[in-house]
């Protein structure tokens, strides 16, 4: 980018090496160099405004870095409470969960040792409840033939006792 001094000086060498044309006329030089002014017045006004703007837009910048970096901090911040309030809790965590693992690799066996123990328990409950009905029944046949026996007893004593009677 070049100044509006340079910008000049690249003029006044132009004219004085010949490169800008003298029409002889004094007016027609008073002319063209009014407008090598007014173009270079121009040059310097643009360049002016985009020195201005560029130097708006480069505050506004250095003010959003500004922001970025406080932002910045805060977060840093923010995650070092996040994680002083989480490393105590964690090792904790972390305890009891191997406990947890311990005492269900303990639990698999134990459980496995319950589930055959209750099938042999069904197995001998059943084996015991046909047992019993099976003696019950043997009981009742065995009441049963008591009873008959008694009854035939007491028929053949009945019988002796009126044989006896009739002897008498």
């Amino acid at each position: 980018m070049t100044t509006p001094k340079q910008m000049e000086q690249q003029v006044v060498k132009m004219k004085n090496s010949g490169i800008i044309s003298y029409s002889g006329s004094p007016m027609i030089d008073d002319r063209e160099e009014e407008m090598t002014r007014s173009a270079l017045s121009a040059f310097r006004a643009k360049e002016e405004e985009i020195e201005k703007k560029r130097k708006e837009v480069s505050d506004k910048v250095q003010a959003q870095l500004g922001r970025v970096e406080e932002e910045t901090k805060r977060l840093a911040e923010i995650r070092e409470k996040l994680e002083s309030f989480v490393d105590p809790a964690g090792k904790e965590v972390t305890i009891v969960r191997k406990k947890i693992d311990l005492v269900n690799r303990e639990l698999k066996p134990l459980g496995q040792s319950c589930q055959r123990k209750e099938k042999e328990y069904k197995e001998a409950l059943d084996a015991f409840n046909t047992k019993s009905k099976e003696k019950a029944q043997l009981l009742t046949k065995l009441m049963e033939l008591v009873s008959e026996s008694e009854k035939l007893r007491m028929k053949k004593l009945e019988e002796l006792n009126k044989h006896i009677e009739s002897l008498r």
